[in-house]
């Protein structure tokens, strides 16, 4: 929602003027500079287009005095951070913001329909207006990038000046101005028109998307990164840039790692030890601890040796043998593994201080209430803290690929930080039963239909991606496949039982060999986070009612048979039965991208009823 007039805070600034002689642009909240308009995107503020900065930089970065820090021990170690800061904030107190860079720097004027840099048309200072006509002028549709994260201005010169021959394309060089216009026939590219007064014939921008449009051009990538600023020198790319819209989701996507704050680190008493942590991991016994907090902390250190012992073996358990010749993805999950135990074990008994931020109790309700429908060890999550941090991002990608290879930095330097968010709130977990879980995924027809899921997710992974020999292996597998559309059809009941709209609610998945569970949480930071109402769910009486409800729910679908029949949906038919009707959420709520669903698994089909994993419920 657009914030009231009064309490507009701008996004960035713009020139190399102190913070405050800057000139405000627009406003963006905080969890969007992580996830929608973070470092290297293209964010429109009214008629203009901008590219946010980077972290760091000689005049234009974002401001470490407004953006607080905040810790998550586990998450920073595997990133190799000391810590993480939130963004800098949105309202009439903050005296500085994100900074923001304008681009693309090709714009038009719809008067005179010329076409050049912005600083050629004259504007007046602060103003994005064509010196001869005072028209507004409009920021290029189209933009060109590639796989390794570069972004660049479409090359309008080579475009136009293809039909002269390849020694005529060097742009500028025929001193003819390029002009731009619509034929107004129709609203594809074809109506859009490219000229210059040099007397080229005129051409139109259909076929300037096409895959190896620019590669037939001769162009290859420059390796600019505008949202590191002009300074920074260009990297050396051998990819084929594309064309893209402006506005196109394919020009930016985030790459997030999140962590929930889980005991000993949930207290924050590990906090003040930050910037010390790698010192302390070389250290062999607790003299030597001693020792190096007495220094550093000059006698005042505010943690007890003795918890500060407790926390290094909570970290050396944590690190795996041979963590070194681990990949980031193995140490990635194996915060998953780490956060199973801890919800399937919780922490009635431990005697908390007013600061923890992880509190998970066994429900008081009867566990029998739950025998026979599959579901077990629930636990009422009543109080979790979850960082989201952005760990750099990606242009071109697959969303769904596990290949990190074309991850774009953030910053120029190495900076002991990264930009996150925090989420507090509440949620509930459960388990699938482990005996009837590895009876029925054992079963031939269970089994071919998740194998139909994994090949599909799979190929499509190998085709997005420039290096298919790095793509990881799909984690799509029968129990995979049975959590996550079970969390779907969990989040739609309680949107619909308990009062929350399914975008505050969000998934997360503990599917392994050795994990089927999963947690149900508050995705948002306002009050429909800590209400309460969600725990209240996770009372076993009340959760085997939602279960069968949601099951039942979900048996049928009001795109049957078409749905349930279906042979393949989704992105590349990476789903089978699951459509927008019946068991897909809003993105924020998924982790996978409304991607690994079948709700043939959960209540079978028509051909084999049995299929389903909850096929008792529905009397079959």
């Amino acid at each position: 929602m657009t914030p009231p007039p009064a309490r507009r805070r701008r996004s960035g600034a713009v020139g190399s003027a102190p913070a405050h002689n800057l000139p405000r642009r627009g406003a963006v909240r905080r969890a969007q500079a992580i996830t929608t308009y973070g470092v290297g995107s293209l964010i429109a503020v009214d008629q203009e287009s901008f590219v946010v900065s980077g972290l760091d930089g000689a005049d234009e970065h974002w401001s470490t005095d407004e953006a607080p820090r905040i810790h998550e021990r586990r998450l920073a170690r595997i990133l190799g951070v000391e810590h993480f800061r939130l963004p800098p904030a949105s309202d009439e107190y903050s005296k500085d913001g994100i900074r923001v860079r304008r681009f693309p720097l090709m714009h038009s004027c719809p008067e005179c329909n010329e076409l050049r840099r912005h600083r050629d048309f004259n504007p007046p200072p602060g103003k994005s207006l064509c010196g001869t006509c005072e028209a507004d002028l409009v920021p290029s549709r189209f933009v060109i990038a590639c796989e390794a994260g570069h972004l660049d201005e479409f090359p309008y010169w080579q475009w136009v000046h293809r039909t002269a021959g390849r020694g005529a394309t060097t742009a500028g060089k025929c001193g003819g101005t390029l002009r731009l216009r619509t034929s107004g026939r129709s609203s594809s590219l074809r109506s859009i028109l490219v000229s210059c007064t040099c007397g080229v014939p005129e051409v139109s921008m259909e076929g300037s998307f096409r895959r190896n449009a620019l590669k037939d051009l001769g162009l290859r990538c420059r390796g600019t990164r505008p949202w590191l600023g002009s300074s920074e020198p260009a990297e050396t790319c051998d990819h084929t840039p594309r064309t893209l819209q402006r506005g196109s989701s394919a020009v930016w996507q985030p790459v997030l790692k999140s962590a929930l704050s889980i005991p000993p680190w949930s207290d924050g008493r590990a906090d003040p030890l930050a910037p010390y942590w790698d010192g302390l991991r070389e250290l062999s016994d607790r003299s030597e601890v001693e020792k190096f907090l007495r220094i550093f902390f000059k006698g005042k250190c505010p943690v007890p040796v003795d918890e500060v012992m407790e926390l290094l073996n909570a970290e050396q358990e944590e690190d795996a043998a041979g963590e070194a010749e681990r990949t980031f993805d193995h140490r990635y999950r194996a915060l998953r593994n780490k956060e199973y135990e801890r919800l399937r074990a919780g922490n009635d008994e431990r005697e908390r201080s007013r600061d923890e931020q992880f509190i998970c109790e066994t429900p008081l309700g009867d566990p029998t209430a739950l025998d026979g429908i599959g579901v077990t060890g629930p636990m009422l999550v009543k109080k979790l803290r979850e960082v989201r941090a952005l760990k750099a991002f990606t242009r071109l990608a697959d969303l769904d690929s596990l290949s990190d290879a074309n991850e774009a930095e953030l910053s120029s330097k190495s900076l002991n930080w990264l930009p996150a968010m925090e989420v507090r709130g509440e949620g509930v977990f459960l388990r699938l039963d482990d005996g009837r879980l590895t009876t029925w995924e054992k079963a031939p027809a269970v089994a071919a239909r998740a194998e139909r899921i994994h090949n599909a997710h799979r190929r499509m992974m190998e085709q997005r991606s420039s290096d298919p020999t790095q793509v990881q292996p799909s984690p799509a597998s029968p129990r995979m496949v049975l959590l996550h559309t079970l969390a779907h059809v969990l989040i739609n009941e309680w949107s619909l039982d308990a009062g929350y709209p399914a975008a505050a609610l969000r998934e997360r998945l503990y599917a392994d060999e050795d994990m089927a569970g999963l947690l149900v949480y508050t995705a948002t930071s306002d009050s429909a986070g800590s209400l309460g109402g969600l725990v209240a769910q996770g009372e076993p009486e009340r959760l085997a009612g939602t279960i069968r409800s949601a099951i039942r729910r979900a048996s049928w679908c009001s795109a049957d048979p078409l749905c349930i029949e279906s042979e393949a949906s989704g992105t590349g038919g990476t789903n089978l039965a699951a459509c927008h009707a019946c068991v897909m959420l809003p993105e924020t709520s998924c982790e996978h991208n409304n991607i690994l669903l079948d709700r043939a698994l959960l209540v079978g089909s028509p051909e084999d009823p049995q299929l389903g994993f909850f096929a008792g419920i529905l009397g079959h």
